[in-house]
Order: C-alpha cells, then structure tokens, then sequence
C-alpha cells in the first residue's frame, strides 16, 4: 500500500473511503478496489433507486448526483454521474445524491418526480430515476448561474438546456415527449401552452399557469452535508499522497513518478485512472487490485489561457473543456460545439480530454475529439521515464502505444483567430445528440485568400481530418490537402479532391460498412470546399426530411417557425365523454414511486 513506503507519507484517513449518501455518513471499508458506486449503493445502502442497465455509461438508468467540496475556496461542485463506471475509491469526501435523496414518501415528493408523474413520464419506471437525477442536476447547474432571478415556480433552465438535460438517457417504453415535457416545464422561456397532456390543467380548456404546477424553488436539497465538510477541514495535513483499500491518491507527478519506481507498482495489476469511463468501452478482463487515482494532481487539472492559445490539462473534464473553448474564437466556439455532441452529459462531466487521447493512442478508439484537436494542429506534452517531450498530436498518435508509466500532461490547442481561416466539423452517428459512436467524424481547417482576377477563393493552406472510419486513430488526408494547396474552390478542382479522396480514405479489413463509410467522408469534405466557392448553383431542389422532393423554399401557404423551417405537424388530441374515464389525463398510481426509485 502506498502507506508502507516511506517517501509516500502515512495513511490518511484510517485506510477507508468516507462518502455521504443522500445525506448519511458512509465507509467503504474492505471492499474490493474495483467496486463501482452503484454496486455499494445497492449492496452496502438502502438505495435502490440507480438500476445497471448498460454498464456502459449509455443508458442513464443508473445517474446520480455527486458533489465535492473545496476547502480553499469553500465552494461545493456538483455534477451528474454514470455511477455503474464511477469507482466507490475514486469517491472520499464526495457526497452522493440519488432520486430518494431528493424525495421520497416520508419526506415528500420534489417538483421534479411530481411534474414527471404529472406530465405521464413514466410507464415501466426503471429509467425514470435516472431521468429524475439528470433533470435535477440540470437545475442545479443552472440556478447556479448569474442569471436574472426567473419568475416564481421557475428555474434558470432554458428550453434547449432543458431538452439536452436527459440526451443521455434512454427510455424504451415512455417516449420522450412527456419526459421533455417535463423538463421544459421548469424553463424560464418555455410556453406552458405548448406543453403536452398532463394532469395540472385541462388542456384547450383550462389556462396553462405554473401556479398549478408543483412549486420549484432552487436550493432546497442539501446537497453537500455539513459534517463532511467538517471531516474534510478536520483531516489530517502534510500527508501526501493518501492510500483507501488499495487506491492510492499521488497529490504531484513526482509523487506519482516514485509510485511508478516503488515496488508497489505493477503494470499488470495496477489501473491508472481519473474517471474511469474508458471501461464503459473497453471492459476490464481481468479486475485490478489497485488503483491509482490521478485527479489529485494539480500540474494535470491546469486551464491556461494566452494570446497563443489554451493549454488544457490531461485530467480536465470534456465538460470543463467546453466550459473553456465556449467562450474563445469561432474556432474555439466550434470545438466546444462538436464536443458536446460527443458521449452524455453525465459520461463528460466526469471523462477526461487527456483520458480520451490516451486511449486513441493505445487502442483503436473512435474519438470524436482526436479528429478535431488534430485538424487544429494541436500539440501534447507527455513525460516519459527519462524526459519530457512536447509533440504534435499527429506524432503522438503515429507512435507505438504508450506504456503505463508515460504520463500525458497537457493539450495546447492554438489559437486561430485570423479570419481567413475557415473551420467545420461533421460526424454522422446513430443518435446527433451524442452518445453514440460516430461512424465517420471528420474536421476541417483552410486558411484561404481573395483571387482578384477570377473573384475565388484561394486555398493557401488545409488541414483535413478523418476519424472513426475503421482505422486505428484519427488520420489527415496529406495527399489531398497537397493536392488543394495554392488552388481555387472551384468545380473542377472539388471533383478531383472527392475522387483522390476515396483512395485516400480506406478502411481495416473487417469494418462494417465501409463503403457507406466512405461515402460519408467524402460527402463531408465535398461539402465543405463547396461552401468556399462562390460558382458552385444552389440546387434548384432539396430533399425534405420524410423523403420526398421538396423546393428549398416552403411554399406560401405554409407556416414558417422562427428557424426558417415550414411547420409540416402539429399535435391536436380531441377528447368526449364518449369512454369516459379512457382518454382522461389521469395521474398513474405509483409514478412519483418510480421518479422517486
């Protein structure tokens, strides 16, 4: 243990993870390392409300709350959670929130899991706490944000925050409608009357007044108690790095670098980790014994920002990560975009941007953000046994797989704030919310300049991007972007482009669908050079989304929202006492048991 050797400090903590759950003080002593929060939750607790359903983090069955406290600056960060990949080790001093913390029949239902019941979200139920603990964490984010007061029975949410609250969860039986429904109902922005049938009101007869919804006011669940606070301002200090049943916390990467000389390292039965979500991909055969924890350590949670660019820390979150990038140039802005399209929201919360590179790089991983940050040109420090190296993404990626005891340290993503260059991305994937493994993700950067003579553009520079086509890590299409080079975006030179690509693109022997595959990546890059040229004719026709031949513009008898897009449905539900009560919004007995677990 990390405890028995000397240059590592005593044990903290008396050898046991200390966590509260939904309020009560737990101890995860002798369990085994490997344990997952939600197999303690449901084995060593009450709580039942978390189901496994994937064990993959694709589900949502099984979210939770997790908050964690910072002594220095004495501020509480919540965050949703997959608790069937989250490790109970990883977990001392964190409090944990489930649906039953939340509300429950002895102490009374929350807003949350009475507007579900309400709205008709439930059927089977084994979904609906999840559901339940992905929209409470979307409020809790956003009430604490430094928006205006919302109105009362309100909270900050906004109707599209509201609709990406629960993307990561899957319902089989409900339909997202009511689920959505909802959610949006606590919107500040939301239009009561556009809300579906519920039980609240009447609908076409009664008026719509969140007055007769479930009253909401933010702030009421406690979601770090204060005895942990005080076990955390009370725990020993000078200890370094701390040790719980075979997880060993490393608090520098000096310490980290002993731990990898002692004798207690063995790169067969030691797992380095910061969220763990890469199980959720790549199932572990064998479970570990023990665990090094690393997110402890300051040099790998840096966020540094200069006129250069943004250096991002390995063990930052994909969450922080669209956090930072958001608010930056339209590069930037079009990074954070595409990540937050990648995984769920409670897998981003806790799956690192440095996690995610490394396992491109050691396995064949479709990553999202590889191809991105590649076609940016950006560069990983990472530190060897002997040295520390500064690499292009690129050469990282070409190099043999990366032992344990390499350590990558930073991303730098620079800054491309010129407005000569033009950046897309584009993923085609089962689901375009996330959640699902891109089938081809593409990235595209091109610096380009005016041709006076022929009024083109110009392409000066390229940088083309692929990933997620069958291949072992994002690649650049260097004959293309050679071919393009110094040329204009005109018809002939894209036709060239699209066929030198289809030899360029190939994938491994054994992927499926690989010339749809193909296709895909051609149809990205196709479009892409024709938005740089100003030859190219609009089609005169479009295909609707159903499938039939539509003129790209509605004509002027149809409704336009305000999107641009025609109004082709609406729902209209006519009811008469004819079967009596079939048909009536009757609340379902037992649905706030479900939303509660």
């Amino acid at each position: 243990r990390c405890g028995e050797m000397g240059s590592l400090g005593k044990e903290a903590a008396g050898n046991r993870v200390v966590l509260a759950v939904n309020g009560a003080r737990h101890e995860a002593a002798g369990v085994d390392p490997s344990m997952t929060l939600l197999e303690f939750l449901r084995t060593r607790t009450p709580v039942r409300g978390p189901k496994l359903g994937c064990g993959e983090g694709g589900c949502g069955a099984c979210v939770v709350l997790i908050s964690k406290y910072d002594l220095a600056t004495d501020k509480v960060t919540e965050f949703s959670a997959s608790s069937c990949l989250t490790l109970v080790g990883s977990l001392n001093h964190c409090s944990v929130i489930t649906s039953e913390g939340i509300g429950n029949t002895r102490d009374g239902f929350h807003p949350v899991q009475q507007r579900l019941s309400g709205f008709h979200a439930s059927q089977c139920g084994f979904c609906t706490p999840g559901m339940c603990m992905s929209i409470f964490s979307a409020l809790v984010k956003a009430d604490k944000t430094g928006d205006p007061a919302p109105p009362l029975g309100f909270s900050k949410l906004t109707c599209s925050e509201a609709e990406h609250a629960v993307s990561g969860n899957l319902c089989r039986c409900t339909g997202y409608r009511p689920i959505i429904d909802a959610c949006k109902s606590f919107a500040t922005d939301v239009d009561l009357e556009d809300l579906g049938l519920n039980s609240f009101w009447k609908k076409g007869i009664d008026h719509a007044d969140v007055g007769k919804l479930p009253g909401y006011s933010s702030g009421a669940v406690c979601t770090f108690p204060e005895f942990l606070k005080a076990e955390i301002e009370g725990q020993t200090n000078g200890v370094s790095a701390a040790t719980y049943d075979g997880w060993c916390r490393p608090k520098s990467i000096q310490e980290l670098r002993n731990l990898f000389d002692s004798n207690w390292f063995d790169e067969n039965s030691v797992k380095i980790v910061a969220s763990n979500t890469g199980a959720g991909v790549y199932k572990d055969q064998d479970l570990y014994e023990k665990y090094i924890d690393i997110k402890g350590i300051p040099e790998l949670s840096v966020i540094n920002r200069s006129n250069k660019g943004v250096e991002i820390g390995a063990a930052v979150s994909i969450s922080k990560a669209i956090e930072v990038f958001s608010d930056g140039t339209p590069v930037f802005r079009k990074i954070a975009g595409h990540l937050s399209k990648v995984a769920s929201p409670f897998i981003r919360n806790t799956a690192t941007i440095g996690g995610n590179v490394i396992m491109s790089q050691r396995l064949p991983f479709a990553s999202d953000i590889v191809t991105v940050l590649l076609a940016v040109g950006s560069t990983v420090t990472i530190q060897t046994a002997s040295k520390m190296l500064c690499l292009t993404l690129e050469e990282f990626l070409e190099q043999p797989p990366c032992d344990a005891k390499t350590i990558l340290l930073t991303i730098f993503v620079p800054d491309w704030g010129s407005d000569s260059v033009i950046f897309e991305t584009s993923r085609a994937a089962p689901r375009p919310f996330g959640n699902a493994v891109s089938y081809v993700n593409s990235a595209f950067l091109a610096r380009t300049s005016g041709d006076a003579a022929s009024g083109e553009l110009l392409i000066e520079d390229i940088c083309l991007a692929f990933g997620a086509y069958g291949v072992d890590h994002a690649t650049r299409a260097r004959k293309v972007e050679e071919f393009l080079k110094g040329k204009p975006a005109s018809a002939p030179v894209i036709l060239e482009a699209v066929q030198l690509l289809k030899d360029v693109i190939s994938p491994s022997e054994g992927t499926t669908h690989p010339e749809y595959r193909v296709s895909l990546a051609v149809s990205f890059l196709f479009s892409f050079l024709s938005s740089l040229s100003s030859n190219l004719n609009e089609p005169a026709k479009s295909i609707a989304p159903n499938g039939s031949c539509a003129k790209s513009s509605p004509e002027k008898h149809d409704e336009v929202a305000s999107d641009g897009l025609p109004i082709r449905s609406r729902q209209e539900l006519v009811f008469n006492d004819e079967y009596e009560p079939v048909g009536k919004p009757i609340t379902k007995a037992g649905a706030e048991l479900q939303a509660s677990g």
